[in-house]
């Protein structure tokens, strides 16, 4: 269905907010700006703002959304004959490889990440953020696997891919604010992978294989 004229003006004004805040956010730091500040710098009123965006911190991780499903989609789009690991670690390199923003490799994200590491109200979104990635993983694998309520393998199965993830995204925030470029960050977050690929148990790497056909 095509976007309507009101929908399309309310996306426009969504995102013209969210850039905004975003400016503000940059120079000032999170904590040091308020939402009035916001509101008066989109031309736009208080209530606007928390129509489209319920809490400070929405306006800072305006994509969680599609954040908190990432690993999930992975595996739920796997090939073939492929498994849950091997799916996600496959869509990792190739965001790696093509030096792609969705995991950090461009020029600018040590600021975002830098105000990040400013502001506790931050820091504990970015954690729950996190924790909604791997609960959605789970859920998938369980769902995947047609595991019972009470089988613990699905967590302790997505506990692992989690981990692949979390620490390759730690790894290269930690790089590019330390002025790396995201060019030679991206060559060794492959053998950063490679490395823990290596590490994860033969259980762990043939789990949830999908059925050819």
């Amino acid at each position: 269905m095509a976007e309507g004229l009101r929908e399309r003006k309310k996306r426009q004004t969504r995102q013209f907010i969210s850039d905004v805040a975003t400016g503000l956010f940059m120079q000032r730091g999170f904590d040091a700006v308020t939402i009035a500040e916001i509101a008066e710098a989109a031309n736009v009123s208080v209530n606007t703002v928390y129509n489209y965006f319920p809490a400070k911190e929405d306006l800072f991780f305006d994509r969680s959304k599609g954040l908190v499903d990432r690993l999930a989609r992975f595996v739920r789009a796997r090939d073939a004959g492929e498994s849950a690991a091997a799916a996600v670690l496959r869509e990792l390199r190739e965001e790696v490889v093509s030096v792609s923003p969705k995991v950090g490799l461009i020029e600018g994200y040590e600021q975002f990440m830098k105000v990040v590491h400013g502001s506790a109200t931050l820091q504990a979104r970015l954690w729950r953020v996190q924790q909604e990635q791997y609960e959605n993983l789970a859920a998938a694998l369980r769902q995947e696997t047609g595991a019972a309520a009470d089988d613990p393998l699905p967590g302790l199965m997505a506990g692992q891919i989690d981990w692949v993830h979390q620490t390759l995204m730690t790894t290269i925030a930690d790089e590019m604010i330390a002025g790396r470029k995201p060019g030679v960050v991206s060559r060794e977050a492959l053998a950063l992978l490679d490395e823990m690929e290596a590490l994860l148990s033969d259980k762990v790497l043939n789990y949830a294989v999908r059925a050819d056909g």
